[in-house]
C-alpha cells in the first residue's frame, strides 16, 4: 500500500532548503528541480513550490507524486504555470493528461527520482498500465506551450 504524504516539519524545512538552492539556480544533484509559482484559486495570492520536470518522448511534464495538494487544485483553476529557477523563467500553459497518456509519464517520474517510489502501489519494473491506473491520484500536466 502507498505511503500517504503528510507535510510535516521535516518535509517543510527541505521545502525551504530547496526552495532557497533553486532560487540561486542550484537544483540538487541529479534533480530536475524547479520552482513552480501559481496563483491561488482562492486567494489569488501567488503559491511557490519546489517541483520537478521530467522529460518523456521529447515533451515535459509536471507530475504530482503526492497526489492533489495545492499546487495541483490551482493549475487546474488556471492553468498557467510559471518556472523558474536562478534567473532562468519560464511560463507555460498546462494541460492534465488522461490516465493512458499518464501511466508512462508517471513510470518514468518514478524511474527518474526514486525518493517518490513509496507513495506509489506500482513498482518502478510495472509496465505503464499500471502507473496509468494510479493516475487519479498523481495527476499529471504536460507543459503544453510557453508563453515567453
Amino acid at each position: 500500500m502507498a505511503r500517504k504524504y503528510r507535510l510535516g516539519v521535516a518535509r517543510r524545512t527541505v521545502n525551504v532548503l530547496v526552495k532557497a538552492l533553486l532560487a540561486r539556480g542550484i537544483p540538487a544533484a541529479g534533480s530536475t528541480g524547479f520552482l513552480l509559482t501559481t496563483r491561488g484559486r482562492k486567494s489569488g495570492a501567488d503559491r511557490t513550490t519546489p517541483v520537478n520536470v521530467v522529460e518523456v518522448d521529447g515533451e515535459r511534464w509536471l507530475v504530482s507524486p503526492y497526489g492533489r495538494v495545492g499546487w495541483v487544485h490551482n493549475l487546474r483553476a488556471e492553468p498557467t504555470a510559471r518556472l523558474w529557477r536562478g534567473r532562468r523563467r519560464e511560463t507555460w500553459a498546462v494541460e492534465e493528461a488522461d490516465a493512458a497518456t499518464a501511466g508512462p509519464v508517471l513510470r518514468a517520474y518514478v524511474r527518474k527520482i526514486p525518493v517518490t517510489a513509496p507513495f506509489f502501489d506500482a513498482k518502478p519494473g510495472d509496465p505503464a498500465e499500471t502507473f496509468a491506473a494510479e493516475a487519479d491520484r498523481h495527476p499529471v500536466f504536460r507543459l503544453a506551450r510557453s508563453r515567453a
